[in-house]
């Protein structure tokens, strides 16, 4: 019957009662909203877990109501393995010792992912979740009510037209026009209340949007954390690695990254990254290597800060200027630099080359 009523609106046999701007504002918002909020929910189970099988046995789980198996997550397999090899090298020995603190770090960095994983599904996967299969589901059947509604109006309202150019010819009685008019108003009136039963629910999407933003602040917050954690966790690895003797941190003349300090800012990962040599430091890098070889000192350009680690190493400002040189049997990765009457190692990566 709806179906019928439909045809016959597309053919242009039936009026169209047109819904107000301000509901056709509201639809065009939770469609937009149910839209945006199934593409970052997806997205964030991918980043999350990037294993589609593993995505796919979570979901089977979920449904059978099961708890799925708890398996290792690959940062705490890396670890296991190294862990392995260690005690197979033997941990008395550099390089095993060295596999097997690598390895408990790992772990580490495994188990704060699984606590971001939960933590994300919790506080801001499962409310996404919800809106999707709860709200916007109702929605939704409420919104085909109103449409049905609507056919049901359209149809009366034609109904009462052809009635009254019928009474117009004098082909019906005047009771045919009455009893119209009375359908005409009953599903009015059924149109109206389904019209505001519709737009009471869609104005909660405002306060949908409110409650996501809370969820995504959460969301943040969680990988804040995680990423601190790891971060702390590579900073103490590598603070045990670089305790090592130098003959055993030496492959191939390339020695271990220097340790860097640890600050309690949130500006930790931003100076961390600053700290990273662009690629177009490698151009000078040629130049440094030649002044190793050399006996004669240069000036140099300081790139990034950089605080020393012990007191053989000279801290840094960002646009200096210094004076740098090579010692026989320095590392290949330092110079000796000098500002005044302070005197220390540097790190290469940090410096341009002057003319």
């Amino acid at each position: 019957m709806q179906r019928t009523k439909f045809t016959e609106e597309k053919l242009g046999q039936a009026e169209k009662t047109e819904l107000d701007a301000h509901l056709e504002n509201l639809l065009s918002k939770a469609e937009c909203t149910k839209l945006w909020t199934e593409k970052i929910m997806k997205q964030t189970e991918v980043l999350l877990q990037p294993n589609p099988n593993a995505r796919i046995e979570e979901f089977v789980y979920e449904k059978l109501d099961r708890k799925a198996p708890s398996r290792m997550n690959n940062p705490e397999l890396l670890g296991q393995y190294m862990i392995d090899a260690g005690n197979e090298f033997g941990p008395g020995t550099a390089y095993g010792n060295a596999l097997i603190k690598c390895g408990e770090t790992q772990k580490r960095i495994g188990a704060a992912d699984r606590e971001l994983i939960q933590t994300s599904a919790i506080n801001f996967l499962t409310p996404l979740r919800n809106f999707i299969e709860g709200d916007y589901k109702t929605i939704t059947k409420e919104r085909k009510l109103l449409q049905n509604k609507r056919l049901d109006l359209d149809a009366a309202k034609t109904r009462l037209k052809k009635a009254k150019v019928a009474e117009a010819r004098a082909a019906i009685w005047a009771e045919e026009v009455t009893k119209s008019e009375q359908e005409v108003r009953i599903t009015q009136s059924e149109f109206d209340r389904q019209a505001e039963i519709t737009r009471l629910l869609l104005e909660g999407i405002s306060s949908t949007h409110a409650h996501h933003l809370r969820c995504l602040n959460d969301f943040v917050e969680a990988q804040m954390t995680y990423y601190a954690q790891c971060y702390q966790y590579m900073l103490d690895l590598q603070k045990q690695l670089g305790s090592f003797p130098s003959t055993f941190l030496s492959n191939n003349n390339q020695s271990s990254t220097t340790p860097v300090q640890s600050v309690s800012s949130p500006s930790v990962l931003a100076s961390a990254s600053a700290s990273l040599p662009s690629v177009s430091n490698s151009m000078v890098t040629s130049g440094l290597s030649e002044l190793k070889s050399s006996s004669g000192s240069r000036k140099a350009r300081v790139l990034y800060d950089y605080d020393a680690a012990n007191s053989s190493e000279l801290s840094l400002l960002a646009d200096e200027v210094i004076t740098v040189y090579s010692i026989p049997g320095m590392d290949s990765d330092w110079l000796m630099g000098e500002r005044g009457n302070q005197k220390g190692k540097v790190p290469i990566t940090y410096l341009e080359l002057l003319n």
